[in-house]
C-alpha cells in the first residue's frame, strides 16, 4: 500500500516591504511521504518570498517537469518557476527556456558547496537564473515552525525575512549565489 500525502495548512500574513505587497493567505501544502519537513517549510519560505495571490504549489516531487511553486499569467504562460534542490544543468536550462523568471533554492550544506562548485559557470550563463542558499542552521530553525496547522507572519525587507508565529520567531538571511545581490 502506498503511502499517502500528509497535508499541512497555513495561514500566512505576508508584509513584502522592499515590493510595497501585502497579502493574507490560506495555503495548503502536501507533504510527500519521501519530502523532509525542512524542505517542505523552504517550499513554504519560497512562496513568502515570492508572495502572489496567483503563485500556485505544483505536484513538485511527483513531476520532473514542473518546479516545486510556479506563477502563471492568464494565458497559461509560466512568468516564474521556483525550484528547490541541486539540479542538473540541463533542468534548469529547460527551465529558463519555458519561464521569464526561474528561482532555485539551494539547501544542504556539504552537498550544495560541491554542487555550486561544479555548476557555478555553466549556471551563470542563464540571464534569467536566480540562485539561493539557505544554511543548515536556519532550514533546522525554519523546520521548527511546522505544525499541521500553522499561523505565520512574515515581514520582508533588504534581503532579511522575519517570520513569527505564537511560539517561535526567526530572522532568516538567504544567499545571493546568482545573481549576487541583496534582495529577497
Amino acid at each position: 500500500m502506498a503511502l499517502k500525502a500528509t497535508i499541512y495548512k497555513a495561514q500566512v500574513n505576508v508584509a513584502d516591504m522592499d515590493r510595497q505587497f501585502f497579502l493574507d493567505a490560506a495555503l495548503t501544502l502536501a507533504r510527500h511521504p519521501s519530502e523532509t519537513q525542512e524542505r517542505m517549510m523552504l517550499r513554504l519560505l519560497a512562496w513568502i518570498c515570492h508572495a502572489d495571490a496567483r503563485l500556485q504549489f505544483t505536484r513538485g516531487l511527483c513531476a520532473d517537469d514542473e518546479p516545486e511553486l510556479w506563477l502563471l499569467d492568464d494565458s497559461q504562460q509560466i512568468t516564474c518557476w521556483i525550484a528547490l534542490g541541486l539540479p542538473d544543468e540541463k533542468r534548469m536550462k529547460k527551465a529558463c527556456a519555458r519561464a521569464e523568471r526561474v528561482y532555485l533554492y539551494a539547501y544542504g550544506a556539504r552537498a550544495a558547496s560541491v554542487w555550486w562548485s561544479q555548476q557555478r559557470d555553466k549556471l551563470s550563463r542563464l540571464a534569467n537564473l536566480h540562485v539561493r542558499y539557505i544554511d543548515d542552521q536556519q532550514l533546522a530553525t525554519l523546520a521548527g515552525f511546522a505544525a499541521r496547522t500553522m499561523s505565520l507572519q512574515a515581514t520582508l525587507q533588504e534581503g532579511i525575512i522575519w517570520l513569527s508565529d505564537a511560539g517561535h520567531h526567526a530572522e532568516i538571511a538567504l544567499a545571493e549565489w546568482l545573481p549576487q545581490e541583496v534582495s529577497v
